[in-house]
């Protein structure tokens, strides 16, 4: 796959060159951001594999030096990309979780969340979901971990709100997390991303029926179909 050109002009985001009065602290702050955003873009070009250092810097606009004042390698820089990612799609996902009350309305509204990200972010979403897979052991463990953690949201959700007689088992939640982020994993990794959308009532149905049954599982189907139709209109 193709690298990243030739360094590109400054763009508005980007501090002005030498002497500028700008405390040390907002500076680092600047320069770590554009480089985390650097390497979401770029990975997205040319795949992690190939992904270079001078890649990353050309597309941040970043010496560097200044590059390795912040991240030890390409690995340490595309960590705190993926860091910085999820950090901004869960606080997604539990604006959303929190905003309506039962478990049902819960769980759609935080898998909409998901795949609403997806498809607004897609070089985002290709970096958590695909890069992540060859970027070493380290982005792996922070892969896994994050379904386990979706997981694990809907375990303590039906713990919270669903009588105990009722729930499904623990491995259910890890099935069905697992099932989830595969789906979107190979949506992206397909150039499909885009799509899932589409595909939310079937995902929503899968991932309540367990939980809640056949009729309650309907109803959320049918009030996301009408949100979505009525999204739809000019």
């Amino acid at each position: 796959m193709a690298t990243a050109g030739k360094r590109r002009p400054r763009e508005p985001h980007q501090l002005p060159p030498g002497r500028h009065g700008l405390p040390r602290a907002f500076v680092a702050r600047n320069q770590r951001e554009r480089i985390i955003s650097a390497v979401a873009e770029t990975v997205c070009q040319t795949g992690y594999t190939a992904l270079t250092v001078k890649d990353i810097i050309e597309v941040a606009g970043v010496s560097r030096r200044t590059f390795y004042q912040h991240f030890k390698s390409k690995e340490e820089a595309f960590l705190g990309a993926y860091d910085a990612v999820v950090a901004q799609l869960v606080a997604g996902m539990v604006e959303a979780w929190e905003a309506v009350e039962g478990f049902g309305a819960r769980t759609v509204e935080g898998l909409e969340a998901m795949f609403d990200f997806a498809v607004n972010e897609p070089e985002f979403a290709r970096l958590v979901l695909v890069e992540a897979l060859s970027a070493g052991p380290r982005a792996q463990e922070r892969r896994t971990a994050m379904i386990k953690g979706f997981a694990q949201v809907l375990v303590q959700g039906a713990i919270d709100e669903l009588p105990r007689a009722g729930r499904p088992p623990e491995v259910i939640a890890q099935v069905l997390a697992g099932g989830v982020y595969e789906l979107m994993t190979e949506m992206v990794r397909e150039g499909r991303g885009g799509e899932l959308l589409a595909l939310l009532p079937e995902v929503v149905g899968g991932a309540l029926l367990p939980y809640v049954g056949p009729e309650a599982t309907a109803a959320e189907q049918r009030r996301l179909r009408r949100r979505m139709r009525a999204r739809e209109r000019p």
